[in-house]
């Protein structure tokens, strides 16, 4: 069986209902597995200081809570919401379950993914497996 991670953004405008279609077919195609992943990017220090613990923890609670409802929407029970720079954790969490095939949204360009990067380029340069690239007008 092949194991099929999918990044997903929770909060995305627009929904993830493409990516959850293309990840379905892909892993109906495969007899695979699906695994989703949502990544809360680390709040900076200097903000961090501002925040009261409790917005952050509730922050993550929320995420979490919102993945069970994907987990749910989707018919799926493989999903975990992590903390981290977004590709970091991706590519590690890809190497934990020993994924065949990382599915991630990608979008189109702005001036500072010119100079850093996106998310869904660090993955498909660093990813110890196959990336699919799933592009969608937002």
């Amino acid at each position: 069986m092949k194991k099929i991670l999918v990044a997903v953004d929770i909060g995305r405008e627009g929904g993830n209902d493409t990516l959850m279609e293309t990840a379905k077919s892909l892993a109906k195609s495969a007899d695979g597995e699906i695994y989703l992943l949502h990544v809360i990017e680390p709040v900076p220090k200097r903000v961090l200081l501002e925040l009261p613990q409790e917005s952050i923890a509730r922050h993550l609670s929320d995420a979490e809570e919102d993945m069970s409802k994907m987990l749910s929407q989707y018919g799926y029970s493989n999903g975990v919401v992590r903390e981290g720079p977004p590709s970091n954790e991706i590519l590690k969490y890809a190497t934990e379950i020993n994924a065949d095939l990382i599915v991630v949204h990608s979008h189109d360009p702005d001036l500072s993914d010119y100079f850093i990067g996106s998310v869904a380029g660090r993955v498909v340069r660093r990813a110890h497996c196959s990336v699919h690239i799933v592009r969608e007008a937002i």
